[in-house]
């Protein structure tokens, strides 16, 4: 019997955490002000009307309202009227 504990290989044993990537509010969903909308590597989503980038590409939620995706934009509806709302250029809005 071997008198010392045998040695597992050193090439092992390394897992690395969960990132939790992806889209954590969909369209139509009511997002409060602050609230992460997506988490993603690189820029697939960009910021629109009352969405802020985050240093690691996150976006999130500038003011409490309803969650709108326009092409690769990801925009807020402000719930609160007294927050103008988004109007895009050549709309009847």
């Amino acid at each position: 019997m071997a008198h010392k504990k045998g040695q597992g290989s050193t090439k092992n044993g390394r897992d690395s955490n969960p990132q939790f990537r992806g889209i954590k509010l969909y369209g139509g969903e009511v997002a409060k002000a602050g609230a992460i909308i997506v988490r993603q590597c690189g820029t697939r989503w960009k910021p629109g009307y009352l969405v802020h980038q985050g240093k690691d590409d996150t976006l999130m939620a500038l003011a409490a309202g309803t969650v709108r995706f326009r092409g690769s934009h990801v925009d807020i509806i402000p719930a609160d009227p007294s927050v103008p709302a988004y109007a895009a250029v050549g709309s009847s809005r």
